[in-house]
């Protein structure tokens, strides 16, 4: 598992490099990414099926996108979306168009409405993750006591 946190930030970052996210910010938004990896492996391990754990796995990563935002003060997009590329059903896409360009029609309507549910899962994810009131994730440190001299 810790081979699979490391290459989902590899992946992320090599993402984030795409998207010209901030150098300063490549830890976050590579983490973000191999933190939703990571929790959708285990909601998988729990016996969650692929889509409630994407389901699951995003809401979590909207979260950790919502709090970096607020910690460094940057918006939430830019680690939303670099985060989000290790759980899009990219390899179910892709064999959904090769079964129909196959002519398989059984294997195709099984793999693209799988994706199709993937796909439905991260939108529900992401609304549910940014119900949740902003105040929560505001970071407020308490003020520094004044020198009076």
């Amino acid at each position: 598992m810790i081979l699979q946190f490391l290459l989902a930030m590899i992946a992320t970052s090599s993402f984030a490099v795409l998207f010209c996210v901030p150098k300063d910010q490549f830890l976050f938004s590579s983490l973000t990414g191999a933190l939703g990896w990571i929790s959708y492996l285990i909601f998988c391990r729990l016996g969650c099926g692929v889509v409630t754990a994407s389901l699951l796995a995003t809401f979590f990563l909207t979260i950790i996108s919502r709090f970096f935002a607020a910690l460094c003060k940057n918006p939430v997009t830019l680690y939303l979306v670099t985060g989000i590329f290790t759980l899009v059903p990219g390899a179910g896409i892709y064999y959904a168009s090769y079964y129909f360009i196959m002519d398989n029609m059984a294997s195709f309507a099984e793999k693209g409405t799988e994706t199709f549910k993937i796909a439905g899962a991260i939108t529900i994810g992401i609304i549910f993750g940014f119900s949740i009131p902003q105040k929560l994730f505001s970071c407020r440190f308490p003020a520094k006591p004044e020198n009076k001299n």
